[in-house]
């Protein structure tokens, strides 16, 4: 497996990230753990919410804590009859902290994702508090999950302007049934070098083929079958041909193509066995043509609306008669 620099930063992660939320039985975790670093991965993702995730991380990586990125998440409420356990402010964040160290079994975490957008603490409060910690030694870097793209802009520039800690890399949700990031927040991320973490590649089992053909499941999971729409369908089965024309799985060709689409993005692969994540992981062997990404993207179709269409095509409304060619960096 690849690495590459996390965001602007210059810590080296793995091309795909081990998702840990599903993390609970302690045996079949180490299996997933093992055959995770056994194919070069490095980077591991929890979040206090996820039920024993932490616990479990904790005991497993005892012998091997520091050759792992640890990352996990802070803001989802600890305790629902108190108002404070929840949000992005400096004491949830204190005491998020301090408990998820306690069961990670570590005095520092690699990487503290905002888990989501918490609309009453401001932006301010949250990077400065996020500043001390980073500060203190009890995390290294930070980064933005489910956050609105102008919110993560608007709190680099603050970062930046009162040499704070940035965001050096956002998590969100990214497939080929769900590609709304290439709105504003993917371009916003290449543009300021940060790392694109994202989840749901696989749309809920949806990509690879459990609920397409005449063997498909009727029920299972969080998907509600009868919801799928008719693109839903088609997208799924193209998947399934492309997959079965390379001789690779079509969670294969969905998480690459995930890839495919930019190189600021790290798939969160999980797993709920070992042998499903194994099958995940080949994802990072498969290099997609590109006439299979334009298959892909042409059932999948996308329109990002405006303002971006807006400036597609010539932009003779803007340079007149002469052709320009777009910046070297877009």
């Amino acid at each position: 497996m690849r690495h590459r620099l996390l965001g602007p930063t210059g810590l080296r992660v793995s091309q795909m990230f081990l998702g840990a939320m599903t993390f609970a039985d302690a045996d079949e975790a180490r299996r997933m753990v093992d055959l995770y670093e056994d194919a070069g991965g490095n980077v591991i993702d929890t979040a206090s919410a996820y039920g024993d995730s932490e616990e479990v991380l904790g005991d497993l990586l005892k012998q091997r804590r520091d050759r792992f990125v640890l990352a996990t998440k802070y803001t989802l409420p600890r305790d629902a009859a108190d108002p404070n356990s929840g949000g992005s402010h400096r004491k949830n964040l204190t005491l998020s902290l301090e408990e998820s160290l306690r069961r990670l079994r570590t005095d520092y975490v690699d990487l503290l994702w905002v888990h989501t957008w918490d609309e009453y603490t401001p932006i301010e409060e949250t990077m400065r508090a996020l500043d001390d910690a980073v500060r203190a030694g009890k995390v290294l870097y930070v980064g933005a999950s489910n956050l609105p793209a102008w919110l993560v802009s608007r709190a680099n520039t603050l970062a930046q302007w009162r040499d704070w800690s940035p965001f050096a890399g956002v998590q969100v949700p990214y497939n080929l049934l769900k590609r709304d990031i290439e709105r504003e927040l993917l371009p916003m991320a290449e543009a300021l070098g940060m790392s694109v973490a994202t989840y749901g590649g696989l749309a809920a089992g949806v990509l690879s083929g459990r609920y397409t053909g005449p063997d498909a499941a009727r029920t299972g999971g969080r998907v509600d079958v009868a919801s799928l729409t008719p693109r839903d369908h088609e997208v799924a089965r193209t998947v399934g041909e492309i997959a079965g024309e390379l001789g690779v799985s079509p969670s294969q060709v969905a998480i690459a193509w995930t890839m495919a689409r930019s190189r600021a993005v790290h798939p969160i692969v999980g797993a709920s066995s070992a042998r499903q994540l194994r099958d995940n992981l080949a994802a990072a062997d498969v290099a997609l043509p590109a006439q299979a990404v334009e298959r892909l993207e042409a059932v999948a179709d996308f329109d990002p609306g405006y303002p971006t269409d807006l400036n597609a095509g010539s932009q003779s409304w803007l340079n007149g008669d002469t052709e320009v060619e777009p910046p070297t960096n877009r």
